[in-house]
């Protein structure tokens, strides 16, 4: 890679060329990027540990029994950490990486009311609604999909998954006072925005700030809040 570097000119083809091999190998894509960390020994990320993930697991814990919801389904349900702090009656995992998959199919393997699933947008569809729940989340996965298909295959796939109520935790690039990308596998989304747009038959029943917010000056780690949105009419 360096010799190569070397023989680049200034400017010209060959520089295009070159800044193309770079990102095409920095940055996989958003599927081979996760499925590579969790492949070397990665989680989930801090999230999903320690008093991140207890704020999560509290407020979804008591939305599902405030509203008796009785099945949950999850996009992105990575490597369990999470899940481990649900109180779901039924639930449904899907997600694109198999190691992680695996990972939480073996935590998970006593308990009958878990299941697991593979998923890989583009290649899923369910106008039939057989991957169906009460409740249907993704938690930390929308500002990780930097690729617009991927990001709204995911939305499509989430809220035709939801029959009564859908919880997003994510960043939404319209209310972040600095549109930050402080990664490659990181990209802000005008979320709330685009489920108006694409999804009428859904409204924004409450929007829960993070407890641990991002500041903007590296000492914290999430730039995600709760948007919970309750189905209004069948579109």
């Amino acid at each position: 890679m360096r010799q190569r570097i070397k023989r680049v000119p200034v400017a010209g083809p060959g520089l295009v060329q070159v800044t193309r091999y770079l990102r095409r190998h920095a940055f996989p894509g958003s599927q081979r990027y996760w499925e590579r960390h969790y492949a070397r020994g990665g989680t989930s990320g801090d999230g999903s540990q320690g008093a991140r993930a207890r704020f999560k697991a509290e407020v979804l814990n008591d939305f599902v029994a405030r509203h008796q919801v009785e099945s949950v389904v999850e996009l992105g349900c990575g490597d369990g950490q999470q899940l481990s702090l649900a109180a779901y009656p039924r639930y449904l995992g899907l997600d694109v990486s198999p190691t992680v998959l695996r990972r939480a199919i073996d935590r998970f393997a006593g308990d009958p009311t878990k299941s697991f699933m593979s998923y890989t947008p583009g290649r899923f569809t369910d106008p039939a609604r057989f991957v169906s729940a009460d409740l249907a989340i993704s938690l930390d996965v929308i500002y990780h999909l930097v690729e617009d298909d991927a990001y709204h295959l995911h939305l499509r796939d989430v809220f035709g998954a939801a029959r009564r109520f859908v919880v997003l935790f994510t960043s939404d690039a319209d209310s972040l006072a600095t549109v930050e990308r402080p990664a490659p596998h990181v990209r802000h989304r005008p979320v709330v925005r685009d489920v108006a747009a694409r999804f009428p038959g859904w409204r924004l029943r409450e929007r829960i700030p993070n407890r641990y917010p991002y500041r903007g000056n590296g000492t914290e780690t999430s730039f995600a809040d709760f948007f919970i949105y309750e189905v209004a009419a069948r579109a």
